[in-house]
């Protein structure tokens, strides 16, 4: 019954900024008595939230909407367990998972509603009528990016995780081991993999695509100094207004890291008019996966808006809670 009032929430979310006591009984078919009794209880435990103002009603904390992803996922038979957190940001955080089947693997959440939530509330004209804006659609959208441009990626033979499941704001993905190159202070062979990683800007240019982040951040280098690309938030084609911009950018981004970090000056390094040649297309690949053309529309503007906003909006936290107690347990 906690998970029927949770979800209820969730629902009424869509229309509502604040979705009322009267709302979540009729959406979850309990009687007032005892939907009044979970949805207090979700209060307590910081699933959900209570606001007076602008009028009475309750919201999905992010620790609520955690709940329900992996109680979807866990039903479907994608997790068993959750293990220990190993990376967060201001857009995301990473966690260990095991399958049923005890394989460890990757569990990521989505989290872009986390500096931007009032900037997105403020400009309502970027979303679809019939969406009601708020973090929870900005966190699927990237969720759902991210799983499309994996797989599309992934079936191309890019050295990428392996896309496994997406429910809401998480994806499932495998385990990449290997070390951020950030963290990464020497290299046997710094020139081999520059090289790599700018024959892997090159290739995902060919099949349209461009990175708009890549960085030392969003790469792993395992022991044999093979290179894994983790992360694609800001992915765009080739045949955006600012491709070539954003091109050099990545190129540059790395050309930079290298000589800094390990002391590597490239000669050379590919230029977007010069050195890319568009042979394949991946919008066939990514509609598949669920990536729609609105979709990315939506994303795009609602991403930007997210980019304007300075991040440190600190004021949810400690209401809406984290992962206290929740790591390392059985699902």
């Amino acid at each position: 019954d906690e998970f029927r009032v949770l979800t209820a929430v969730e629902m009424g979310m869509k229309n509502h900024e604040l979705v009322p006591t009267s709302l979540i009984e009729s959406i979850s078919g309990l009687k007032r008595g005892g939907a009044f009794k979970y949805v207090k209880l979700l209060c307590r435990n910081k699933l959900v939230a209570h606001q007076s103002k602008p009028y009475d009603g309750y919201r999905l904390t992010f620790k609520g909407y955690d709940y329900l992803g992996l109680k979807t996922l866990s039903k479907r038979g994608t997790l068993g367990a959750v293990g220990i957190q190993i990376g967060v940001g201001k857009e995301s955080d990473v966690f260990t998972v095991s399958t049923v089947e005890g394989e460890e693997v990757c569990l990521k959440l989505h989290r872009l509603g986390r500096a931007c939530f009032r900037t997105v509330k403020n400009n309502r004209d970027y979303i679809r009528q019939d969406q009601h804006a708020s973090w929870l659609y900005l966190s699927r959208l990237s969720a759902l990016k991210e799983y499309a441009f994996m797989s599309a990626l992934y079936s191309k033979g890019f050295p990428v995780p392996k896309p496994i499941d997406v429910n809401r704001h998480c994806v499932v993905m495998s385990l990449s081991m290997g070390y951020q190159l950030n963290s990464i202070q020497q290299l046997r062979h710094p020139g081999k993999v520059f090289d790599t990683l700018m024959q892997l800007i090159c290739r995902l240019a060919s099949y349209g695509l461009i990175h708009c982040d890549f960085n030392e951040f969003n790469l792993m280098v395992n022991d044999e100094e093979k290179v894994t690309l983790i992360d694609f938030p800001q992915m765009v084609s080739t045949s955006h207004p600012n491709a070539e911009d954003y091109f050099d950018r990545d190129v540059e981004c790395i050309r930079t890291f290298f000589r800094r970090r390990f002391g590597f000056v490239a000669a050379e390094v590919p230029r977007f008019t010069q050195d890319v040649s568009r042979k394949h297309t991946l919008d066939v690949d990514l509609a598949a996966s669920g990536w729609t053309s609105a979709a990315s529309a939506d994303f795009e503007q609602l991403h930007s808006l997210a980019r304007s906003e300075e991040a440190g909006n600190h004021e949810e936290e400690e209401q809406d809670g984290g992962w206290d107690g929740v790591a390392g347990g059985r699902l």
